[in-house]
């Protein structure tokens, strides 16, 4: 049986790990999740890390919100930094699913985009471990997680 790995962080303004979990479920069966949550972004890669190495997950959902300010902005940078470095130590993908905070001009529209990124990319991580082609029809059309999608180019 495939493990699946959820990290969020209570950093989040909404449960990002919540959504993943219910999308995951609905796409189909033959795998177990397992979920840690960390306080902050910047926890999300050793956290990663552990899932995969410890647990044996076949792959890793990174799921956190960066806050509007330039130090955020910083400091998102190095998370990303260090998710792609575990990747890199594990040879096991792990997708970054960050939702700035200033992505959206209200909550209301955080919530909605939040929903939207985090289940598109859980329907990636379970291609990605049982239909694999699916992402391979995909190629070149511009897919987007989130807002709508940029199309193929013209």
């Amino acid at each position: 049986m495939k493990k699946i790995g959820i990290v969020d962080t209570t950093f989040s303004r909404v449960n990002m790990g919540d959504i993943a979990i219910d999308e995951l479920k609905k796409q189909g069966t033959g795998f177990k999740i397992i979920r840690r949550t960390v306080p902050g972004f910047k926890d999300l890669a050793v956290e990663c890390k552990i899932l995969i190495e410890k647990e044996g997950c076949d792959i890793v959902m990174a799921l956190g919100m960066p806050g509007p300010e330039p130090i955020d902005k910083q400091c998102a940078h190095e998370a990303s930094q260090g998710i792609m470095q575990a990747q890199l130590l594990t040879n096991t993908h792990i997708l970054e699913v960050f939702v700035h905070m200033d992505e959206a001009k209200d909550d209301k529209e955080l919530i909605w985009l939040t929903e939207r990124r985090v289940r598109e990319h859980a329907i990636n991580a379970y291609n990605m471990l049982f239909h694999p082609e699916r992402l391979i029809k995909q190629a070149g059309t511009g897919q987007r997680q989130g807002f709508e999608d940029a199309g193929p180019a013209k």
